[in-house]
């Protein structure tokens, strides 16, 4: 005779806890200055605002310590770089000794907001960089933060800044 079926054959094992998690993400990060939890974009752009290098990074990693980063992944790539312009927030020791280290010969200007300025008001070479953001947030996949690893963030940001040049390209006005 045979065996009674046994009942809890086709049955579901116990709700498991099903969230991302693991290996396969980077954690994300929380940036107190702006009050945002996700990724952060470190850029290198020239002085028409096409990018030279990029890096992704949580958003925990402060703006000076991303740059030193940046600038120590270039790997001689941009030898003819000889100044650099950067904003108030890669002021100080840290981002200078970083960069001296990263790049022997590096000249960095910090760009600082005017004294008399009152709401926004557009500085002198320190636009380039907000403009280059600001262009390659027109991307729908860069708008937000989708991304689970830093470097399809990257990836996905390296595709639309060659998009932006070959549309700079064929477009010359």
């Amino acid at each position: 005779m045979p065996a009674p079926p046994h009942r809890l054959r086709d049955r579901q094992p116990e709700r498991q806890e099903r969230r991302k998690g693991g290996a396969g993400v980077d954690p994300h990060g929380f940036d107190g200055g702006k009050l945002i939890k996700g990724k952060k974009r470190h850029l290198l752009v020239d002085t028409l605002g096409l990018v030279l290098h990029a890096l992704v990074t949580a958003a925990d990693v402060q703006d000076r310590d991303g740059g030193v980063l940046l600038l120590s992944t270039l790997f001689g790539r941009f030898p003819f770089l000889r100044k650099l312009f950067a904003d108030s927030a890669y002021a100080g020791p840290i981002f200078q000794t970083g960069a001296a280290k990263a790049m022997q010969g590096l000249a960095i200007e910090i760009v600082k907001r005017s004294k008399h300025a009152k709401g926004f008001v557009v500085e002198p070479k320190r636009w380039i960089v907000e403009r280059t953001i600001a262009w390659l947030n027109r991307c729908r996949r860069l708008a937000r933060d989708w991304e689970n690893r830093n470097h399809s963030a990257l990836a996905f940001l390296r595709l639309a800044s060659i998009r932006l040049m070959l549309r700079r390209l064929c477009n010359p006005s």
